[in-house]
């Protein structure tokens, strides 16, 4: 079975394993293993606890990603305003500080819902 998510290719591989089903990703192109391997009680469970992690395993990359980018840019503010004053540093810093919070609180949302497979 092929799906899309997040702009990635992905072949999902399930097995069955006596009573049990498991389920792996291979990605993209190169068809390299990505990811984990679930197990459940039926092929179409195991490929919907599967997809499940996939798609917040997306949703955690691009909110890691974003939380980075908020960093960068927060640093960048501080060190810009590093010989002002410090009223101009609380100034310059604060709303890159705010979307620091905002990306970090973002994560933290995400890694929260973190899917149980």
């Amino acid at each position: 079975m092929q799906v899309e998510i997040g702009g990635s290719a992905y072949t999902l591989v399930t097995t069955a394993r006596g009573s049990q089903w498991t389920a792996h990703a291979l990605r993209g192109p190169s068809q390299d293993r990505y990811g984990l391997e679930v197990t459940a009680s039926s092929e179409i469970e195991a490929k919907d606890r599967l997809m499940r992690w996939l798609t917040w395993q997306h949703e955690h990359t691009a909110a890691l990603d974003a939380l980075q980018q908020a960093e960068k840019a927060f640093h960048r503010a501080v060190a810009g305003v590093a010989f002002a004053s410090a009223e101009a540093q609380s100034a310059e810093a604060r709303p890159a500080r705010a979307a620091m919070d905002a990306a970090r609180n973002a994560l933290d949302d995400i890694r929260a819902r973190r899917p149980n497979v």
